[in-house]
C-alpha cells in the first residue's frame, strides 16, 4: 500500500470511517492531520460500532501506530473520555502520540463558539459550539496555547492566565457574557496535562521517518472539500484544510509524500448545518433517504440534509482534492426507489448554465440544479460479495457517475461493515 489519503468529497459524514477502517488494517501509521472533536467517524469491527472523534482509526489495530498532527486542534477534557471509553472496552491506546505543536481547545473557546453563533441570529453558521473556530482562530491571531505549553506546567499557568484574562474582557464587554474563573481552568487543565504528557510526541518526525523506512501510511482527513476553509461553501465551512493538500502540511511532513489520495463520497448527497444546498430533497423521497441510511450526524446526532448525487460538486472535489479514485458508500440505501436524478451542471436566474462549481456562496444559493434521470435498481445489495454479483442497473448507475466525474470509483459500498465495501 502507498502512501494514502482519504479525504471526504461532499459536506462529510461520507462514511471515511469505514474505509479509513479497512485501509488502517493494511497500515503501520495512521494520521490525523486537522480539525477537532468536531468530527466524528464511525466504525463496525468484530461486530462492535465504535464512534472515533479526534483518535485515528487505526486505534483498533494493536500494531498500528496512531498520531494526531500539529494541524489538529485538541480538547483535552474530551480525548481523555475518548480514550478512557476505548480503554474500557479493550482497546489499547498506548500507540497513540499526540503534536506538541498541536493546539489545545479552551473553556472560553466553547463558550466565545456559542456566543458569537447567537449574536449572528438568523445568518448562524451552524456550528457544532465545541471551540473549533475560535480555537483556531487564536492560532492564526498567534495567542493560541499549544499541546507543548500545556504540559510544561510555569508555560502554561502564565499564558493561560494572560489569554484567559483577555478572553473574559471580549466575553463581558462584547457578548455580555459571564466571566470564565481563569484560576479554576488552570488547575482543571493542568490535572489533564498531567495525563496527556505521556502521548506527547513529534508527529512530524515520527511520520517522516516510517515513511522513509518504507511502512505503509494512511493520512486520515476529518470533515470533507466543501467545509474546507478556502474551496468550500465559505462561510458555512470549518476552520482547517480537509482536502488532500492539507493533510501533509497538518502533519507536518511535504505534499510529495502523498502517492494515493481516495475521495469518499455517498451515492447520494447529504449535509449538516447551514448553507445553500442545490439537490437538497425536502419532500417524501429525501425522508426516505435519511431514514433508510440513518442519517443523522455522529458527533451531534443532529438530522442531516439529504439530496440527490451533485456531480458538480464531485467535480469540484475531483480538481480540488487531486483525487485519484472515489470510493462510494450507501448503494444499497437507493435500491427500490425507482428511477434516480443527478445533479450534472447549474442554471442560474438568467438561464446561463454552469458545470463547475462557483466560488460565491451567493451565487450558488441562486443556481437550480439541472438533472439528468437515471435508472434505478432494485433488490437487497447488502449481501453482495463481488462488484459482479450487483444488479446490471446498479453497474450501469456506477458507470454513469464515474463519466460524469471523470474519476474512478474503485470501492462501492454496500452496506455500514467494512466486509460490504466491494473493491473493483
Amino acid at each position: 500500500m502507498p502512501t494514502k489519503v482519504v479525504v471526504g468529497t461532499q459536506w462529510g459524514d461520507e462514511g471515511k470511517g469505514k474505509i479509513i477502517d479497512i485501509l488502517a488494517s493494511q497500515a503501520d501509521v495512521v494520521v490525523r492531520s486537522q480539525g477537532g472533536n468536531n468530527a466524528g467517524h464511525t466504525v463496525e469491527s468484530n461486530g462492535e460500532v465504535y464512534k472515533l472523534h479526534l483518535i485515528p482509526s487505526g486505534i483498533l489495530y494493536p500494531n498500528t501506530t496512531c498520531l494526531i498532527g500539529c494541524g489538529v486542534v485538541i480538547d483535552p477534557q474530551d480525548i481523555l473520555k475518548e480514550i478512557d471509553g476505548l480503554t474500557q472496552r479493550g482497546v489499547n491506546c498506548g500507540s497513540l502520540k499526540i503534536d506538541p505543536r498541536a493546539h489545545v481547545i479552551m473553556p472560553w473557546h466553547r463558550v466565545l463558539d456559542g456566543l458569537s453563533e447567537k449574536a449572528l441570529g438568523g445568518a448562524q453558521i451552524g456550528t457544532t459550539g465545541r471551540g473549533i473556530g475560535p480555537c483556531y482562530m487564536d492560532k492564526y491571531e498567534r495567542c493560541g496555547i499549544r499541546i507543548y505549553d500545556l504540559v510544561h506546567e510555569d508555560i502554561f499557568r502564565k499564558k493561560a492566565a494572560a489569554v484567559g484574562a483577555l478572553k473574559n474582557k471580549i466575553i463581558t464587554k462584547i457578548y455580555d457574557g459571564e466571566a470564565l474563573d481563569v484560576d479554576a481552568v488552570i488547575e482543571e487543565y493542568i490535572g489533564y496535562a498531567k495525563r496527556l504528557a505521556p502521548f506527547v510526541a513529534d508527529v512530524s518526525v515520527l511520520t517522516y521517518n516510517a515513511i522513509k523506512e518504507g511502512k505503509e501510511v494512511l493520512f486520515e482527513g476529518a470533515q470533507a472539500t466543501l467545509l474546507d476553509i478556502d474551496v468550500g461553501t465559505y462561510p458555512y465551512v470549518t476552520s482547517s484544510h480537509p482536502v488532500a493538500g492539507g493533510c501533509p502540511l497538518g502533519a507536518g511532513v511535504g505534499p510529495t509524500v502523498i502517492e494515493e489520495v481516495i475521495g469518499v463520497a455517498k451515492a447520494y448527497t447529504t449535509r449538516v448545518g447551514m448553507g445553500p444546498f442545490p439537490t437538497e430533497l425536502n419532500d417524501e423521497t429525501g425522508d426516505t433517504i435519511r431514514n433508510r441510511g440513518n442519517e443523522f450526524g455522529t458527533t451531534t446526532g443532529r438530522p442531516r440534509r439529504t439530496g440527490w448525487f451533485d456531480a458538480v460538486i464531485m467535480r469540484h472535489a475531483v480538481r480540488t482534492g487531486g483525487l485519484t479514485c472515489l470510493a462510494i458508500n450507501k448503494f444499497d440505501t437507493l435500491s427500490d426507489l425507482g428511477d434516480l436524478k443527478v445533479c450534472v451542471a447549474y442554471k442560474k436566474p438568467d438561464g446561463d448554465m454552469i458545470y463547475e462549481y462557483p466560488a460565491d456562496i451567493d451565487e450558488l444559493a441562486n443556481c437550480e440544479p439541472v438533472y439528468e434521470t437515471v435508472p434505478g435498481f432494485s433488490g437487497d445489495l447488502s449481501g453482495c460479495k463481488s462488484f459482479e454479483e450487483l444488479p446490471q442497473a446498479c453497474k450501469d448507475y456506477i458507470a454513469y457517475l464515474e463519466k460524469q466525474v471523470g474519476c474512478p470509483i474503485k470501492m462501492v459500498g454496500v452496506g455500514p461493515s467494512r466486509d460490504q465495501n466491494l473493491v473493483r
